[in-house]
Order: structure tokens, then C-alpha cells, then sequence
């Protein structure tokens, strides 16, 4: 495998975690409120969430970083 696939596939897997970690613990705090079983519904929240988010991530940051590029103007 290339390096530069390497490094954006271990982004998206990193940038994934991240992000989608933050994300269904807000809203499964949002949703649920912090109950008993408030560590199951965000593990089951971020399971989902990380199957489809991470996918997402690697074949879609390329074409925001073309986007935001075109934007300002400058070559990603």
C-alpha cells in the first residue's frame, strides 16, 4: 500500500474515532439523558455511527479539502 493511502486510511480511521465518539455522546446525552444503561446506547450509537461515518470520512475528506481549496483559492 502506498504511503499516502496508508496515512489518509489511518486518518479516517483516527478522525473517525474522534469525531464520532464526541458526537453520539452528545447525543445520546441529548436523547437519553444520562440513565443506567447510558454506556450501552452510546456504544450501540457509536458502532453504528463508525461503520458508516468512517467510510464517509475517507472518500469524502479529499473532496472537501478540492472544495475548501477552490474556495480560498489555493491548492490543497
Amino acid at each position: 500500500m502506498k504511503p499516502h493511502i496508508k496515512f489518509h486510511l489511518l486518518f479516517s480511521l483516527i478522525m473517525g474515532a474522534l469525531m464520532i465518539s464526541l458526537m453520539t455522546f452528545v447525543i445520546t446525552a441529548v436523547n437519553l439523558g444520562f440513565s443506567s444503561n447510558f454506556v450501552m446506547n452510546w456504544g450501540r450509537a457509536f458502532i453504528v455511527a463508525y461503520v458508516i461515518g468512517t467510510p464517509t470520512i475517507f472518500f469524502l475528506a479529499p473532496v472537501a479539502r478540492k472544495i475548501t481549496g477552490g474556495l480560498l483559492g489555493v491548492q490543497p
